[in-house]
């Protein structure tokens, strides 16, 4: 879990969010969309205290507190590659979207969005 996810470039990023806007997003798509947007958090929330899950993609460490290093995270925050984007882009709101958050610090929505894009 410690590797850093890689963001994409900006037009690639605007390509892959044109076609999920379009309703044509492929698997591929939604995977490089959680992947970039997953980094976006690594790095404005760095840290390794909240497990953020957006399965089968990835999932990543953010938040700085106490370290976790096995077992189940104290605080884990797993949701679905749409929703996930949706929040990650500012088209979902916290509260409105199906989120399964446990543990302190679970509550991401002082770090959304990460982008208008």
């Amino acid at each position: 879990m410690a590797r850093r996810l890689t963001a994409l470039d900006d037009a690639e990023f605007a390509d892959v969010c044109s076609r999920i806007d379009a309703g044509d997003a492929t698997r591929d798509d939604l995977k490089a969309a959680t992947k970039h947007l997953l980094a976006l958090l690594q790095q404005k929330a760095p840290g390794a205290s909240v497990e953020v899950r957006v399965p089968p993609f990835a999932a990543v460490q953010v938040i700085e507190g106490q370290r976790h290093t096995r077992g189940t995270p104290p605080a884990v925050v797993e949701m679905d590659a749409e929703t996930w984007i949706a929040l990650a882009r500012g088209r979902l709101a916290w509260a409105d979207a199906r989120v399964q958050a446990s543990g302190e610090r679970s509550d991401l929505s002082a770090l959304l969005p990460l982008t208008t894009v």
